[in-house]
């Protein structure tokens, strides 16, 4: 059984912790408001650009002159993983998901004679794959010196898939990151970005438009922007879904260390009250015995 002195320590050291949680709790939700509003900002842009992309990569079809970014390579041999994820943890189970929703593709492809390569962003993640993946490691991008994630971010990490693309080193490229849907819900989300795909054009989305200069030019000018966009945009609701995931992580350890200094608190009274009756009786029968 702990002693008094232990018990207060305890006690003293899980308050400590209960500051710092609190604290964190606090600056991921100032953090989580911007990175949300990024986030949210971003969809609509991304979402028409994608849409417009569409249209034309509708327009080519199976043309032969269709760039390379979208008709492929005519084959899938070779699979790119992009594992986007944190720097930091500390954020629950938003990195864990990540990793698991890659591994279970990785495998998948393994399994089907397919040749693997990863490229990690953020080394929560490549810590998590190294352990049984990490012979599949093409590259790495740190972005723990980056205050806040810009376009710029986005477009090297693009430009180096790229030119990974052009050199012949994949066939498809794939990014995971998370979605952020609310504080307590990020959704794992694997999009392939090369060759590009998009959706069907919903009901009233059809218009034809006639470009100039032809379709496949346009697409080969902005295949490579939308590549960028899609990174950024997955970035972007990465930071959201980590803050968010922080801020939930940390309220549920701020009431856990709560929980505990209450049971603390009571064992200690409890202890405090045997040992004064113990003294009591030793006074006592110490008086009885004179």
């Amino acid at each position: 059984m702990p002693s008094l002195k232990d018990l207060k320590n305890r006690i003293s050291s899980v308050k400590s912790t209960r500051k710092i949680t609190k604290a964190m709790q606090m600056v991921a939700a100032a953090k989580l408001r911007r990175a949300q509003d990024a986030a949210e900002a971003a969809r609509p842009y991304s979402e028409r650009f994608n849409a417009v992309l569409g249209s034309l990569a509708a327009s080519v079809g199976g043309s032969d002159t269709a760039p390379r970014l979208l008709s492929g390579t005519g084959s899938d041999q070779v699979q790119l993983l992009i594992v986007m994820t944190a720097e930091r943890g500390l954020c629950g189970g938003f990195n864990s998901s990540i990793v698991k929703l890659a591994r279970t593709k990785a495998n998948e492809l393994i399994k089907a004679g397919k040749t693997v390569k990863i490229l990690t962003v953020g080394k929560k993640g490549r810590e998590q794959l190294k352990r049984d993946l990490g012979e599949l490691f093409i590259g790495h991008v740190d972005l723990s010196e980056v205050k806040r994630v810009g376009y710029d971010n986005a477009q090297a990490i693009a430009k180096d898939v790229l030119a990974r693309f052009d050199a012949g080193e994949f066939d498809v490229a794939t990014i995971f990151y998370a979605q952020f849907q609310s504080v307590i819900a990020q959704i794992p989300t694997a999009q392939q970005i090369i060759p590009a795909q998009f959706e069907a054009a919903g009901e009233g989305e059809g218009t034809l438009y006639d470009y100039e200069p032809s379709e496949e030019a346009i697409l080969a000018d902005l295949l490579p922007r939308g590549v960028a966009t899609q990174i950024f945009a997955a970035l972007l609701e990465n930071g959201a879904s980590e803050q968010g995931a922080r801020m939930s992580a940390m309220d549920n350890a701020t009431r856990n260390a709560g929980d505990m200094i209450d049971r603390l608190t009571i064992e200690y009274n409890r202890s405090r009250q045997a040992v004064i009756t113990n003294e009591l009786i030793e006074i006592i029968s110490g008086a009885e015995a004179l």
